[in-house]
């Protein structure tokens, strides 16, 4: 087990940070650690000394991963626009969010997850400490919606709209379909948010 040194941190920090990326940019079993070592400008043994496992490695990666991703989280949730469209903001907010390399390393882990008991165990708890408390009231904030199963609704419905969307193969006139899909979430959201009775949620 590596000393707690200053040093030690660093490294660690350049390591972690190095899988991310790599994660990120060429999925998870392409990040291999000999890959992560390399990225990282370190020799096996110094990983090894760091992260004696693949397990050890893939754990410390997912709590960075998760720190990364709620840091951006609660920068965007504490920088709404003044006077602004808060739910406009929120929408291109989250949807920016998708496509910072700690979101596509989160998305990578979870599809991997799927037919990975080791990696769904490492990210069960990131996923539920990401689903119940940073959207809930961060998001509820640069939202501005109420509270109670509707609001709620809308809320998932923007998100997992947009992380569908995100990680979606569209074939053809990409900018276009995704800007429709956006400006119907857009619709929804405020129609669910609105107080008293819901309109149509599909625009004219």
């Amino acid at each position: 087990m590596s000393k707690d040194t200053p040093k030690s941190r660093r490294t660690r920090a350049r390591i972690l940070d190095a899988a991310m990326r790599l994660i990120a940019e060429i999925g998870y079993h392409g990040a291999t650690n000999s890959e992560i070592a390399k990225s990282a400008r370190l020799t096996r043994g110094a990983m090894l000394y760091h992260f004696s496992t693949r397990e050890a490695l893939v754990s410390a990666a997912v709590e960075h991963i998760q720190a990364a991703r709620l840091a951006l989280f609660d920068a965007a949730a504490a920088d709404p626009p003044p006077g602004g469209d808060a739910t406009a903001h929120a929408i291109a907010a989250y949807w920016r969010l998708l496509a910072e390399p700690a979101f596509v390393a989160f998305a990578e882990l979870e599809a991997v997850a799927r037919t990975d008991a080791v990696v769904r165990a490492l990210i069960a708890p990131a996923q539920a400490a990401f689903d119940r408390v940073q959207v809930g009231e961060p998001f509820l904030a640069i939202a501005q919606a109420g509270e109670g199963p509707r609001f709620q609704a809308s809320r998932d419905l923007a998100r997992f709209v947009l992380e569908g969307l995100a990680r979606a193969t569209l074939a053809y006139d990409r900018e276009a379909r995704v800007g429709s899909l956006i400006a119907v979430v857009d619709r929804a959201v405020r129609n669910l948010n609105r107080k008293g009775d819901i309109a149509d949620l599909w625009p004219d």
